[in-house]
């Protein structure tokens, strides 16, 4: 999920917000200031309760930032990149690069955020105590004690064993451990997310429908969430399944066409696009250096009568967010970092030269290729059964 927000980076992290994080903050704000401390707790002015409620909002969002965080600093200790942390409606995501090569290093990474919220728990509870014992406002010792409670349970939903909850991938690192086979083992784990999701929207529209129960619709909306979730990581653990052992310089288009960031919109159409057979460009200034990935679908967004002085520099998706990748990386790690802006391509560098992209028809050939017995070498050459070569290089 693409940050609408940056918000920096924390221990070598990058941290961003996405719009719909304000879902959490409105949800909060007004579950907790307007509705539920009013009545518990009456008798406070009703700015109050929201003030109050908006100190829960913000602290909880920190609360997710830190489980999150744990993912991404013991991912990297176990040698897994981490594209960055993005907080949205539902939680936060921590986007790794990569697949981890072990039981250990998958249980490891998938356990230490649920140990996180606990934590966080247990010193937002200790906070409630110190509250209570130094006497202090009631509307005031409600916000730890309640951050307290939220944490805990945020850990334990967390570790139920479904993917894509922690749990999933404890269970997922269990069964690979015992049957030594990790695509099963995250077959298996999506399968059980699935049944999560499809369990909890059923439980929320009967909440909806015949208890009157408004969080039915919340439970709904996690629920189909964890079942898309469940089902994209099944496919994707297949996917892999299909593309073992083949690299990136193994369905990479070398050499593309690349233009220049500064270059008009209008010019570009005229000069480029009409003339090239392509739909996506890296952008490369004077010096080689990425400028961005610009897309046919990105320059419908420029008005007619802009394209004269908007560059394609100003509308191409940036360089942070294109996934970059390396000949030699294996391709089933560089497909969880596909999609975003760059419509599921990513550049490949070599010594820190463009050296090809690959598109999702890059990648569908191979799997087609792959269906048919064709592209098995095993032996690190491309289709042609020649070695990778970067340009410039070539003999």
């Amino acid at each position: 999920m693409t940050p609408t927000l940056r918000l920096g980076t924390i221990a070598g992290v990058r941290v961003g917000m996405h719009w719909s994080v304000l879902g959490i903050l409105i949800v909060l704000v007004v579950g907790l200031g307007y509705a539920s401390w009013p009545r518990v707790l009456p008798g406070y002015p009703a700015y109050a309760y929201a003030v109050a409620a908006l100190v829960a909002a913000v602290l909880f969002l920190a609360s997710l930032l830190a489980h999150e965080l744990a993912h991404a600093v013991v991912a990297r200790r176990n040698g897994i990149g981490v594209e960055g942390i993005t907080l949205w409606l539902l939680g936060g995501v921590a986007r790794l690069r990569g697949e981890t090569r072990s039981p250990g290093a998958d249980l490891r990474i998938a356990g230490v955020g649920p140990l996180m919220s606990v934590l966080v728990g247990a010193g937002f509870g200790l906070v409630a105590w110190l509250c209570a014992t130094v006497d202090a406002p009631s509307l005031v010792s409600i916000v730890p004690a309640y951050l307290a409670v939220i944490n805990g349970v945020l850990a334990a939903f967390n570790l139920i064993p479904a993917a894509p909850l922690d749990g999933g991938r404890i269970l997922r690192a269990a069964l690979w451990a015992w049957r030594g086979d990790r695509t099963r083992a995250a077959v298996w784990s999506a399968r059980a997310g699935r049944g999560l999701g499809l369990a909890l929207v059923f439980l929320g529209a009967w909440r909806l429908l015949f208890d009157g129960a408004g969080n039915g619709l919340w439970w709904i909306l996690i629920g189909l969430f964890i079942a898309s979730m469940a089902g994209a990581e099944e496919r994707q653990a297949e996917l892999g399944s299909a593309l073992a052992g083949v690299r990136v310089r193994d369905v990479m288009t070398p050499g593309p066409d690349t233009a220049d960031g500064d270059a008009t919109v209008s010019a570009f159409l005229h000069d480029v696009a009409l003339v090239r057979r392509h739909s996506a460009f890296p952008l490369l200034d004077e010096h080689g250096r990425l400028q961005g990935l610009i897309t046919l679908n990105r320059l419908k967004s420029v008005p007619a009568e802009w394209r004269d002085t908007t560059r394609l520099a100003d509308v191409a998706c940036p360089p942070v967010d294109v996934p970059l990748a390396e000949p030699d990386e294996p391709l089933s790690d560089l497909l969880q970092r596909l999609g975003g802006c760059t419509d599921g391509r990513a550049l490949v560098f070599s010594d820190g030269e463009l050296a090809g992209i690959v598109s999702p028809s890059d990648i569908s050939r191979m799997v087609t290729l792959r269906g048919i017995g064709a592209g098995r070498q095993g032996t690190g050459a491309d289709l042609t059964g020649e070695p990778y070569v970067p340009p410039g290089r070539r003999m």
